[in-house]
């Protein structure tokens, strides 16, 4: 018990499961030390942890008493790349001391719960009883103990887990659900149109649960919109920060251009011609940044200008890879995800964006590209996207 990773047993800690990260190959311990890094990043608001890993898991264990446990739990559920996660607490690796830890530091729960069970995970073969011949010894202890518990092995209220590793065991209830996917930073990086609206968060949120580092661009057409519709945006990405890190927000001046088009575009075909310079405006802020890709909140057939017709002549300014996470989803469940990521009560305020702002009357569902690019013949738009370019604000969010 020598080993310097535990000598702090008497602690809570942290086991964080790895989720697919463990089907990588030969660059797997790049995906943990990413994973590792992003855990110290959110992990500083809440004192001082020692994160690393061993046998497919991560430890988060504090450094001392004054570090937040409940916080720095909050943040790790929140950490993409990671499966499941515990609060557990390390003990001698005897089984008397198992099952004295389960007593205390599980009380509480065993006490609410009517039924449970032990499963037991031996990573250390040289531990003396078989993981089947420890559920049992801990489980019948359990039950003398806490005799209004039923032992139900298929579907218990409680799961009593013992984890006997290289240095220590561990103890811990039914593991909380992760956030899943992969660690930021392993995806590469793409810059996210961000509005006001209900989709575009969530699809930031889907590529970043892909390992991708994100940047966010914001189309802004003052007066039309106020400055309370961009600081709704800015919030938006302040709820997105704890699970996407560091964030960028790029505050496009539009006014100008969606008053050029309106003055010289056909009506039916604004909304495609404003996208397209969105789209044209984006690769190039994508282009200075880095990024490999650019990501958008359509979802096919929810508007006019997101059916296959209208997407296919935005899409056709851009050289980068447009990435469309939501593009197959029904408004329910982009509703849904909006919930759980915790988007949708600031993405319901009653604040226009540009595109609302905007909408033409009859707009038309089935352009072609043709005549979206003859509309565009007359119009003068190089100046105005430069300057737009020019002066963009630039918000930098962090953890």
């Amino acid at each position: 018990m020598s080993n310097p990773e535990y000598t702090t047993m008497a602690q809570e800690i942290i086991l964080l499961k790895l989720g697919e990260l463990v089907l990588k190959g030969l660059n797997r311990r790049g995906f943990e030390d990413r994973l590792m890094g992003n855990a110290k990043k959110s992990l500083r608001p809440f004192g001082s942890f020692r994160i690393y890993s061993k046998q497919s898991t991560t430890y988060v264990e504090p450094q001392d008493e004054s570090c937040d446990m409940d916080g720095a739990y909050g943040a790790m559920c929140k950490l993409f790349g990671v499966a499941g996660l515990s609060r557990a607490k390390a003990c001698e690796k005897t089984a008397e001391a198992m099952l004295d830890t389960a007593k205390t530091y599980l009380h509480t729960t065993l006490m609410e719960a009517k039924s449970f069970k032990v499963e037991s995970k031996r990573a250390d073969k040289s531990f003396p009883m078989s993981s089947i011949q420890l559920s049992q010894f801990v489980g019948g202890e359990l039950h003398d103990a806490f005799p209004h518990l039923k032992v139900d092995v298929r579907n218990p209220e409680v799961t009593v887990h013992l984890e006997v590793r290289d240095h220590a065991a561990y103890v811990h209830a039914d593991p909380t659900p992760g956030a899943g996917g992969l660690p930021v930073g392993m995806g590469g990086r793409a810059i996210s149109l961000l509005s006001g609206g209900i989709d575009s968060p969530v699809a930031s949120w889907m590529m970043a649960k892909r390992g991708v580092t994100l940047e966010m661009i914001h189309f802004f057409s003052y007066p039309y919109t106020s400055p309370e519709a961009k600081e709704k945006v800015l919030d938006l990405a302040r709820i997105l920060v704890p699970w996407c890190g560091k964030l960028t927000v790029h505050i496009v001046p539009f006014t100008a251009i969606q008053e050029t088009l309106m003055r010289g575009a056909p009506e039916d075909l604004f909304t495609v011609l404003m996208r397209r310079y969105m789209m044209r405006i984006a690769e190039g802020v994508a282009h200075r940044t880095g990024c490999r890709g650019i990501v958008t909140g359509e979802s096919l057939g929810q508007v006019a200008s997101q059916t296959m017709e209208a997407m296919m002549c935005t899409g056709a300014v851009c050289t980068l890879p447009i990435l469309r996470p939501v593009v197959g989803m029904d408004k329910e469940e982009i509703v849904r995800l909006a919930r759980r990521i915790g988007t949708f009560e600031t993405s319901i305020l009653p604040y226009e964006d540009c595109c609302t702002v905007f909408t033409p009357r009859h707009p038309r569902t089935k352009p072609t590209l043709e005549e979206v690019i003859a509309a565009e013949a007359s119009l003068d738009m190089d100046e105005l996207v430069r300057a737009a370019i020019a002066d963009i604000e630039r918000v930098n969010l962090n953890p």
